[in-house]
């Protein structure tokens, strides 16, 4: 089993939660709210409002997200999904965990590793575009996500 960290559309709520939930996917298990021990970049960018977590450790703000537990099948599809290594790339990204499961033996400060889905591929002015501490799709910014199904 694998620690991963999502910080984007696919968290509780938002427009790709589903992904995470469906079994024909593999199996993942929320664990915990947590956030980036390090300052990182998360931006909204693309004509499709897709939210991007820039790997420049040290810049943008901590960023909060869910922890989950997935399996080998999970993990996979996640790496497609995420278009790795072309869109994002899987890396370990060190967490604190603020609410825990309990069955997970997580407390409240404590640090965990996971892995991250950021990039290091995008365009010149995304490090300069307003970075966020939460992603929402529906959040004040007025950046909509666009599903896949809806793009064109």
């Amino acid at each position: 089993m694998h620690r991963v960290f999502v910080y984007g559309s696919l968290k509780r709520s938002q427009p790709n939660y589903p992904y995470m939930t469906d079994s024909n996917n593999g199996k993942a298990e929320f664990l915990s709210t947590a956030v980036t021990v390090q300052k990182y970049p998360l931006v909204i960018a693309t004509n499709y409002n897709i939210p991007f977590l820039l790997n420049l450790p040290g810049q943008g703000k901590r960023v909060n997200g869910e922890v989950y537990k997935v399996d080998e099948k999970m993990l996979k599809y996640l790496d497609w999904f995420e278009k790795v290594p072309t869109m994002y790339q899987r890396t370990v990204v060190e967490l604190e965990v603020k609410m825990a499961n309990r069955e997970e033996n997580l407390s409240p400060g404590s640090i965990m590793e996971a892995f991250v889905y950021s990039t290091t591929t995008y365009q010149p002015d995304w490090p300069s575009l307003p970075t966020y501490d939460n992603y929402d799709s529906n959040g004040d910014h007025g950046l909509k996500f666009v599903l896949r199904e809806d793009r064109k």
